[in-house]
């Protein structure tokens, strides 16, 4: 449908003015995603708004997008069924709709990124390092008790978590920008802005000590790197490629031999550095746990109940994969895992073919990789950033797969 087409019969001016709305609403929703010490957060109502902006400018659903859209729905049909037997448990309602919301927020960015791929995926990219850095600000300024009662509001555990909730939720959201840096800077010369701005979020992350955190920007970026060398032809840019890896690992290792002469901050790095934490192994601890549901798991269809898992074992699952069949059935685990997969199977089948919005495929698809190993030793499946990079996998991909398939359309006429 061409643009004069699709606002025809609509007053002079309406087409550029739902643009704006859009663009508006994108950069908005994008930048207030951190601030969720309080819920429901600003970010739900602006979801709602960002899906009007969806509607005012025509934006459609691409066929391709049936398959996640469905195995969404499978998803959340089977915490609804698990939902029946504990229905008058308050949390256990809110914890389904919540990812019920969420599962159509990352097809509503999937439906945005496939059209006007490039300038919507800049307007994101804007608002999200942008709001990462003043997060990571408002985190840091916490955990060093820079202003009155900072401490206590932006740190927990002794971890930064600055206006989130928990430590282990800010270090994953602050991965998508520091790939979009990272890539940036190798693609168009290293500035000021990006040395300062990344600096600034990966000391937060630091700080956050959340060992999967630091997993995940390390496997996310060494991704990122080998998807943008395989992809390139350029012989000269890989030597760079090379060079600026090698300058990047001395630099954060700078970074944190810098830090870790500071206060206190190198005795909780040995503590969290561990591999195996106090409350990991032994009788109590999360592996036990997790090992003890199992059985039980493959006995109960319909699992658990949403949120129930820390009703039987006094913890959370860290597993979202395990928490998938605790909390949703085994329809919602088997159909969430193989969400996971799909998204992966999309992501690598397009990420390689020659696009000019190549990079920011491949800055998401090395940070979902990331997320979805992450999610085997942490609760992933509520993270609102979580559900916009599967949806920028899968909107890019579907760009990708129309771009190519509109080429050779063309060279056959």
């Amino acid at each position: 449908m061409s643009a004069s087409a699709e606002y025809a019969g609509r007053p002079a001016g309406y087409a550029r003015l739902a643009t704006r709305f859009l663009h508006l609403s994108l950069f908005v929703t994008v930048f207030v995603s951190p601030f969720v010490m309080f819920e429901p957060a600003p970010y739900e109502a602006l979801i709602v708004l960002l899906a009007l902006g969806c509607v005012f400018t025509g934006v459609t659903v691409d066929r391709k997008l049936l398959l996640p859209f469905f195995l969404i729905v499978l998803w959340n049909v089977g915490g609804l069924i698990a939902l029946m037997p504990v229905v008058t448990d308050q949390d256990a309602i809110t914890f389904v709709i919540i990812s019920i919301y969420l599962g159509m927020s990352a097809m509503l960015f999937a439906c945005l990124f496939a059209q006007d791929s490039v300038r919507r995926v800049e307007i994101m990219r804007t608002a999200y390092i942008a709001t990462a850095v003043i997060a990571s600000i408002i985190g840091i300024i916490g955990y060093f008790n820079l202003l009155p009662g900072s401490w206590d509001l932006f740190t927990r555990y002794n971890r930064l978590k600055s206006t989130f909730k928990d430590p282990n939720l800010f270090g994953p959201f602050a991965i998508l920008p520091l790939m979009f840096i990272i890539s940036g800077a190798l693609l168009h010369g290293l500035k000021l802005r990006q040395i300062a701005a990344g600096s600034i979020i990966l000391v937060a992350v630091l700080l956050s000590f959340s060992r999967a955190a630091w997993a995940h920007f390390i496997f996310s970026a060494m991704l990122m790197v080998a998807l943008m060398f395989i992809a390139t032809p350029s012989a000269r840019f890989r030597a760079r490629l090379a060079t600026a890896t090698v300058l990047s690992i001395a630099g954060v290792a700078v970074l944190v031999a810098g830090m870790l002469s500071v206060g206190h901050i190198g005795t909780v790095f040995k503590e969290r550095a561990s591999l195996v934490q106090e409350y990991d192994a032994g009788e109590g601890g999360r592996f036990t746990a997790q090992a003890d549901s199992i059985p039980k798991l493959l006995e109960r269809p319909n699992g658990f109940g949403p949120y129930q898992f820390h009703n039987y074992y006094g913890q959370d699952p860290h597993d979202v994969y395990l928490n998938a069949f605790a909390s949703y059935g085994w329809l919602g685990g088997v159909s969430y895992a193989a969400l996971v997969l799909i998204t992966l199977w999309i992501g690598y089948a397009t990420v390689l073919k020659r696009t000019p919005w190549q990079q920011y495929q491949i800055a998401a698809l090395a940070t979902y990789t990331g997320v979805a190993l992450e999610g085997f030793v942490i609760d992933t499946d509520h993270w609102r950033s979580y559900y916009l990079v599967m949806g920028m996998v899968w909107g890019l991909a579907i760009a990708t797969i129309n771009a190519e398939r509109k080429a050779r359309a063309e060279t056959r006429i």
